[in-house]
């Protein structure tokens, strides 16, 4: 029964748009759009598991940024 729920999650600022793209194809998500901002519409499990890409996709680009200072 809670695996046919669909659920929302925010989109933190700074998410370039070929994460999203990213995430949005990969994890079989929906973009929304609302008053308050974008959300991704989907699954739990899809939505955790887009979460996760989206966390190591900004740590990888801080670690690039860090190293040309």
């Amino acid at each position: 029964m809670g695996e046919d729920m669909l659920y929302e999650m925010r989109i933190p600022p700074g998410i370039t748009e070929r994460i999203m793209a990213e995430v949005i194809t990969k994890f079989d998500l929906e973009l929304k759009t609302t008053d308050d901002g974008p959300l991704l519409y989907g699954k739990k499990e899809n939505l955790e598991n887009a979460q996760d890409h989206i966390v190591k996709a900004l740590n990888q680009r801080i670690k690039e940024l860090e190293k040309n200072d």
